[in-house]
C-alpha cells in the first residue's frame, strides 16, 4: 500500500499522495520472534510502571522524604513513567494484535511526546547532579538554597524546555509531503526516521534536530560532568578517609542512572554511525532497550543505594504481615 517514490523534489505534484496512515513494521526480519521478544518487553513495562509509581508514593507519603534529593528523585520517576509510555504500549500491539497502523497525527504525537520526555529526563539528571554539588560543597546551607518554591520553579523550567525545544518539530514535519513509502521499519515513530520518507528538502529538520541535541542532552552532559568535577575537588579537601568514603556514596545512584540513561543512547548513535554491516533488527533492539532499561532500573538502583526508600519498602510490604 506504497506509493512509487517521487521522482526529484518535485512534491508539488504530489500533494494529493501525502500519507497520512504509516505502518511499523516492529522488527522487521525477525516477525518469527515477535511473541517472545515481547515477553521481556512486557515485564520490564509493567516492572518500570511499578517501580516507580511505588517510589512516587513513597516519597509523597512520607514527610521526612521531602529533601530535595527525594523530590528530583520523584520528578524523574514521573518523566520515566511517561518516557516508557510514549513506546512500548504501541510495541506490544505491534508484537501481539499486528495493530501495525498509526496515523501521520499518531506518529508526530509518539515522537513528540518521546522526544520531550528524553529531554525532560536529561534535565532532572542535571538538576540532581546540582543538587549533590550543594550537598557536597555547601552543606550546611543544603535546604536553604534549595527550598521548595525554588524545587517547584527548577522543575516547571525543566518541563519548559523540553516542550519548547521539540514543539518546533511539529511544524516541521507537518509541513512536509509524504509521498514515498509509508512502512516504517521500526517499533515506534522519531523525527528524522519520519522525516526521511518525505519527498521535500529535510535540510531543516536535520539541523533543527541537531541544535536541539547539542542546546539539551550535549550541553547537560558538559554541565553533568563540570558539577562531578567540582563535587571531587571538593570531597579530596575533606581530610579523613571515611568522611571521604561516605560523601562520595551518596553519588554513587545518581551516577549509575547517569550511565544507564546516556550509555545506550550514546552507544546506538554510534551503531547507527559506524556499524553499516550490523542488522537492521539490533537497531531496533538496542533503540528498545534504551527506552525500557531506565525507566525499569532507576527506581531499584535507588531503592537499593538509598537507605529511607529500602526501608520504606521493606515497611510497606511486610507490615501488612505482622
Amino acid at each position: 500500500s506504497s506509493n512509487p517514490p517521487a521522482s526529484g523534489m518535485s512534491s508539488f505534484n504530489h500533494t494529493g499522495a501525502s500519507h497520512v496512515a504509516f505502518y511499523l513494521l516492529g522488527i522487521p526480519g525477525r516477525e518469527d520472534l515477535h511473541t517472545w521478544i515481547s515477553i521481556p518487553f512486557f515485564i520490564s513495562y509493567v516492572s518500570a510502571l511499578l517501580g516507580n509509581g511505588l517510589l512516587i508514593a513513597i516519597i509523597l507519603i512520607k514527610s521526612s522524604l521531602r529533601e530535595p534529593m527525594y523530590l528530583f528523585l520523584c520528578m524523574l520517576a514521573a518523566v520515566d513513567m511517561v518516557f516508557a509510555t510514549t513506546t512500548e504500549p504501541k510495541a506490544l500491539a505491534i508484537f501481539w494484535c499486528k495493530s501495525r497502523e498509526i496515523s501521520l497525527n499518531g506518529c508526530i504525537a509518539q515522537l513528540y511526546f518521546q522526544h520531550s520526555s528524553f529531554i525532560s529526563e536529561s534535565g532532572v539528571l542535571l538538576v540532581m547532579a546540582f543538587d549533590r554539588y550543594v550537598a557536597i560543597c555547601y552543606p550546611l546551607r543544603y535546604t536553604m538554597i534549595l527550598t521548595h518554591s525554588l524545587i517547584g520553579k527548577i522543575g516547571v523550567a525543566v518541563f519548559l524546555r523540553a516542550h519548547c525545544t521539540i514543539f518546533p518539530m511539529i511544524f516541521l514535519l507537518k509541513r512536509l509531503t509524504f509521498c514515498r513509502n509509508n512502512v516504517l521499519p521500526h517499533t515506534f515513530c522519531e523525527h528524522i526516521g519520519l522525516a526521511k520518507f518525505a519527498c521535500d528538502d529535510i535540510r531543516v529538520n536535520i539541523w533543527y534536530g541537531f541544535f536541539v541535541l547539542m542546546s539539551t542532552v550535549i550541553l547537560d552532559i558538559i554541565l553533568i560532568f563540570a558539577s562531578y568535577g567540582l563535587i571531587l575537588r571538593a570531597v579530596f579537601h575533606i581530610p579523613s578517609q571515611e568522611a571521604r568514603h561516605k560523601t562520595l556514596n551518596t553519588c554513587v545512584s545518581h551516577v549509575c542512572v547517569i550511565i544507564l540513561f546516556y550509555g545506550p543512547g550514546i552507544f546506538s548513535v554510534l551503531t547507527q554511525r559506524f556499524g553499516r554491516h550490523i542488522p537492521l533488527h539490533v537497531h531496533i533492539l538496542l533503540a528498545n532497550v534504551s527506552m525500557l532499561a531506565p525507566p525499569m532500573l532507576n527506581p531499584i538502583i535507588y531503592g537499593v543505594k538509598t537507605k529511607q526508600i529500602r526501608d520504606q519498602v521493606v515497611y510497606m510490604l511486610f507490615k501488612k504481615q505482622k
